[in-house]
C-alpha cells in the first residue's frame, strides 16, 4: 500500500471515528459495548454513501461513542470481510454484543439513510440493558466475534430497502 493509500484509509477512519477490527475488539471486550463494524469497499457506491456521508452525522449525533466501531475494507481485508459478511452483499453493518448466553450478532444490509443506522445502533445498545427474557426487535444468533468473525448460524436482517426482515440463507 502507498503512502498516499495509507493516509486515505487513515483519514476515514478517523472522520468516522473508526477503529480497526483488532482495536474495536479490544475495546468491546474491556468495557462490554457493543462492536459495530461497517463492512465496505472502495468501489462500492453504497459503500461510500454510509462511510462519507451517513456514518460522520451518526457520529456526530453520538451514538459511536457509545459502541466500539470499525470499518474493514473488503479489498483490503478479503478473509475478514467475508467472515464477517458470510459472503453476502456489501455494505453491511455487522453487531456483535454479549449478554448471559454469549456473543449475539445483528446485522444491517445495504444502504441506509443516518435514521435506520441510528436506530440500528440504538436498539443494539438497548438490548443489552434489556430484561434478558425480552424479545429483541430483530433475531440475534450466537456468535464469536473473537475468531475474528463467526461462523454463525442464518439470522434475521433488515433489508437495506424500506426496513423489511428477511431471513439469512
Amino acid at each position: 500500500m502507498t503512502a498516499l493509500s495509507l493516509a486515505v484509509v487513515q483519514i476515514a477512519m478517523i472522520a468516522t471515528g473508526a477503529d480497526t477490527y483488532a482495536e474495536a475488539h479490544k475495546t468491546c471486550t474491556e468495557t462490554g459495548r457493543p462492536m459495530v463494524v461497517l463492512v465496505g469497499a472502495d468501489w462500492c457506491p453504497a459503500c461510500k454513501q454510509m462511510k462519507d456521508n451517513v456514518l460522520p452525522q451518526v457520529r456526530q449525533h453520538g451514538l459511536l461513542r457509545r459502541v466500539a466501531f470499525a470499518l474493514v475494507n473488503l479489498d483490503r481485508e478479503k478473509e475478514l470481510g467475508t467472515q464477517l459478511t458470510e459472503g453476502g452483499p456489501i455494505p453491511q453493518l455487522v453487531m456483535y454484543r454479549r449478554d448471559g448466553d454469549g456473543w449475539k450478532l445483528r446485522r444491517l444490509i445495504g444502504r441506509n439513510d443516518v435514521k435506520a443506522v441510528e436506530k440500528f445502533i440504538a436498539q443494539g445498545i438497548e438490548l443489552d440493558k434489556a430484561d434478558p427474557a425480552a424479545e429483541p426487535a430483530v433475531a440475534e444468533q450466537p456468535a464469536n466475534p473473537d475468531a475474528r468473525a463467526a461462523q454463525v448460524q442464518p439470522v434475521s436482517k433488515v433489508s437495506g430497502r424500506g426496513g423489511r426482515r428477511t431471513q439469512a440463507r
